[in-house]
């Protein structure tokens, strides 16, 4: 909930960078509309969004990573 004096907070729509309030009143917030908010959603499906890191630990290899650590082999 806002204050009387204070002027509602603007923020970029993540998708078109458009400034938007970000209020109740905007269903779509931080998107500036339904089809940034649908853009973005595609983006992440289709795997062009990602977020940085180390990729995900194949699993199908674990048992020799273990092998090999019991072993105290370098790789």
């Amino acid at each position: 909930m806002s204050q009387p004096n204070q002027r509602p907070l603007k923020v970029a729509c993540p998708q078109c960078k458009t400034k938007v309030e970000w209020s109740e009143q905007n269903p779509y917030r931080p998107f500036c509309s339904e089809r940034c908010k649908i853009l973005d959603l595609g983006a992440w499906a289709d795997e062009s969004h990602r977020i940085a890191g180390e990729p995900a630990l194949d699993e199908t290899n674990i048992d020799a990573w273990l092998a090999q650590a019991d072993r105290g082999d370098e790789q």
